[in-house]
């Protein structure tokens, strides 16, 4: 095994997080991934050393992902929405207080539009700077910080929490 791959395993975690948070579908988001890994790997030459592999390879998900949405729209296909949550084993209250909070979650990522949800997902949870989420999505900073706001809002609302 490669550096180059030792690092892309590292990092599998964080890219199926945030692949999750575009698909909304658990399945979707390991496919996504793989489609993501198989074209890092195939361009692996493209990638300059020194700089972020984690941005990288979040623009090689987001690219991926809108390839399948424009596919899915040719072919007349609707996004499936996961709203069962995560793998979570069934033993003991805290575990279950913590799922219970955990599809509240992904219900009101769910519930934004994607533009905002891709925004949270790099900032909130990925932890990238505004720069960095601004570079790897093509955006205005300023774009970046309105939809970080709205979706921030909107989540607060969501769950109840004020803001």
């Amino acid at each position: 095994m490669t550096g180059f791959e030792r690092d892309l395993l590292d990092l599998l975690p964080r890219l199926r997080r945030f692949a999750r948070s575009l698909t909304l579908d658990a399945a979707d988001a390991d496919d996504l991934c793989q489609l993501a890994l198989e074209r890092a790997l195939k361009a692996e030459n493209q990638w300059a050393k020194g700089t972020r592999l984690d941005s990288w390879m979040y623009r090689i998900i987001r690219n991926c992902w809108i390839d399948e949405l424009r596919s899915r729209r040719r072919r007349g296909e609707t996004v499936a929405i996961d709203v069962d949550g995560f793998d979570l084993p069934d033993a003991g209250d805290r575990q279950m207080e913590a799922r219970a909070e955990l599809n509240n979650v992904d219900r009101a990522m769910s519930a934004l539009p994607p533009e905002q949800r891709e925004v949270i997902a790099l900032v909130l949870v990925e932890g990238l700077a505004y720069r960095e989420a601004a570079e790897l999505l093509d955006l205005p900073m300023g774009t970046v910080t309105s939809r970080l706001v709205r979706g921030r809002q909107a989540l607060m609302e969501l769950l109840g929490e004020q803001a």
